[in-house]
């Protein structure tokens, strides 16, 4: 999670970094290059035919979106024979981080993201990113805000004022508790002036697992607002189910052109939210290297920039230890603007 009041306070907060790691690996006798994963000593190298992929979310959302897409990138580019989905959801993706850690196959991989990163804080999660193996981020996408189609609030302003006003009188629902559309609604309300401690109270935030239950209850007039990632909505802004109010990225987002940004309409806070793989923790480092291979690989498909280009994510590839340094710096900066915006202490 990345905002502009982060900018201001540290230069080195927005990871800029773009790095592929790029080896060439062939199978050779000792490596497990089926299902299991590999008993290979960390100096050989390794294949895998066959990956698992886990969405720690349920059906619908922008993990699931990433993660059924990465799939279909592996068996449509012929890279790996199979790669199944497993849906994970519950608590900001600590339940299927809890599961990724009982994983002993090394040809596992999960989604995560910066809405893990601040749900592992705000559950108090006892398995941590930390724990896992670091593979690759992928992508960045900027969130939207968004009211049904007959909503009372024509832009974002008259929205923040009467959750200001009227406080818990007006939901909001996005992802998981703690993830980054919370932080968002958070960081949107301080900025309005309301003192951090007092967040919570006036916040009524409805937390999901999934993009699909926050897009329910949007068209079902259930409640009055909703946070998500662009390309969870933008179909249905499109066609007028849903107006969007205003993105949170610096500038304009190419596939809603009309909407302003926060910034745009006198709300100073950017942020963005990164999506990237973990493999189980303890993995050998040669399983590591074929995993990260088997990433660049995938990122440097056709098919994958231009999944890309149709969800209007953003190209943040980082493997190596410029994806350990930035996830590094991201859990520190999460723990920071949770605290700052008083959803932890």
């Amino acid at each position: 999670m990345r905002t502009r009041r982060d900018r201001r306070r540290t230069t080195t907060a927005a990871f800029g970094i773009i790095a592929a790691a790029a080896l060439a690996l062939t199978a050779c006798s000792g490596g497990n290059s089926g299902t299991g994963g590999s008993a290979a000593a960390d100096d050989k190298a390794v294949t895998f035919t066959d990956i698992s992929v886990i969405a720690p979310a349920d059906p619908g959302g922008g993990w699931d979106q990433t993660a059924r897409s990465f799939s279909q990138v592996l068996t449509e580019d012929k890279l790996v024979k199979s790669a199944p989905v497993t849906n994970i959801g519950g608590a900001g993706g600590t339940v299927g981080l809890a599961k990724l850690a009982t994983e002993k196959s090394a040809n596992t991989l999960m989604v995560t993201g910066s809405v893990m990163v601040g749900a592992v804080e705000t559950n108090a999660s006892e398995k941590r990113i930390e724990d896992m193996t670091p593979i690759a981020k992928l992508t960045e996408e900027a969130a939207v805000i968004v009211v049904p189609k007959n909503s009372p609030y024509k832009d974002i302003k008259s929205l923040v004022d009467a959750i200001v006003s009227k406080g818990q009188a007006v939901s909001v629902t996005g992802g998981s508790a703690g993830g980054t559309d919370h932080i968002l609604a958070g960081l949107v309300l301080t900025n309005a002036g309301v003192k951090a401690a007092d967040v919570p109270k006036k916040l009524n935030y409805v937390a999901n697992s999934g993009g699909g239950e926050a897009t329910t209850m949007l068209l079902g007039g259930n409640v009055d607002a909703g946070i998500s990632g662009v390309g969870e909505f933008v179909k249905l802004i499109e066609s007028g189910d849903l107006k969007a109010l205003a993105v949170s990225s610096s500038e304009r987002v190419a596939q809603l052109p009309d909407v302003p940004t926060l910034t745009e309409k006198g709300i100073d806070v950017t942020a963005t939210n990164w999506r990237g793989l973990v493999a189980p923790g303890g993995i050998t480092d040669a399983d590591k290297t074929a995993l990260v291979d088997l990433v660049t690989k995938v990122h440097d498909t056709k098919t994958w920039q231009g999944i890309l280009e149709t969800n209007g994510w953003s190209d943040a590839f980082l493997t190596g230890s410029e994806f350990d340094t930035f996830l590094t710096g991201d859990i520190a900066q999460t723990q920071d603007t949770l605290k700052a915006i008083g959803l932890t202490e």
